[in-house]
């Protein structure tokens, strides 16, 4: 019986395999979340230079995604294969560097839980085929963009734009939703924030929100079609307060510190696609028997 036959009719085994993959995708995100903002920090830098007419003379080493290996940025210890398995290695290791014994971040081994119990659930949601194959990196684009708007209130381009042209080619082939819902879901989600971020900055004189909690928000538009918009900026804004709230308490930081809004837009993007239909009915029936 070849490999799709049996993940179609063996459902428990292709929710396996997603979860023993997105472990693996979890640790790569790791990468991702460490070395790419770096990487466009370098980047901006030698743009800078070039626009201003600035000489750039410092030689800089390699800095990618592959290059250097991963090392200990305290004794950089290069991290040998068997200390770079998912879950498994940070438990060996008893959380910290071979050599050094410096503490290794808890978020490592949290950012692989997390791929991989996130890849099992799409599995199991959608079931063998394309849409779970596409939601799935779509689930492991959201964690890496999500993470590195909490640290750097940065939603990369590089990471938000593929995304966003990848839902409207599926939808184009009709895989979640009309292309037509598609591209106007687009249109309207870049809009709707534009529109928000143009109203406060014109009363307020401030900024309130980054440009690319736009681009995330038409993405969504992309992926569930304009039906999911008002639910993901619902869903978002009250977790976002709830949340937002809780850590200016417990962290005494001031109401005008910045809190990135992308991670709360990707879990309510996310619930969103997912759920929106059945979280809407149930919405429109409560409020009939109302």
């Amino acid at each position: 019986m070849p490999l799709n036959e049996i993940l179609v009719h063996y459902p428990l085994a292709f929710v396996v395999i997603a979860g023993l993959v997105g472990l693996l995708v979890g640790s790569f995100l790791n990468v991702l979340v460490w070395r790419l903002p770096k990487m466009l920090e370098r980047e901006w830098r030698g743009q800078a230079h070039e626009i201003l007419g600035l000489p750039d003379d410092t030689p800089q080493p390699t800095y990618n995604l592959l290059l250097p290996p991963s090392q200990c940025p305290r004794c950089e210890h290069r991290i040998r294969a068997w200390e770079n398995i998912p879950l498994l290695s940070f438990a060996l290791l008893r959380g910290r560097c071979s050599a050094c014994s410096t503490p290794i971040s808890k978020r490592y081994p949290l950012t692989e839980l997390a791929c991989g119990v996130l890849s099992a659930f799409v599995a199991w949601h959608f079931g063998f085929g394309w849409q779970a194959c596409m939601a799935l990196l779509l689930s492991w684009g959201l964690l890496a963009m999500s993470q590195i708007d909490a640290e750097h209130q940065l939603l990369p381009d590089v990471l938000v734009l593929p995304l966003l042209w990848l839902g409207l080619i599926v939808n184009s082939l009709g895989l979640f939703v009309p292309l037509h819902d598609a591209l106007w879901g687009a249109v309207a989600g870049y809009l709707v924030l534009w529109s928000v971020f143009w109203l406060f900055k014109l009363i307020t004189g401030k900024d309130g929100m980054g440009h690319g909690d736009f681009k995330l928000l038409a993405m969504f538009g992309a992926w569930g079609g304009w039906q999911v918009l008002p639910l993901t900026v619902l869903l978002s804004s009250v977790v976002g307060v709830v949340i937002g709230v809780i850590y200016l308490r417990l962290s005494r930081a001031k109401n005008s510190t910045p809190i990135p809004f992308g991670p709360y837009l990707a879990i309510a993007g996310w619930i969103a696609l997912l759920w929106g239909g059945q979280i809407t009915d149930f919405y429109w029936q409560f409020v009939g028997l109302t």
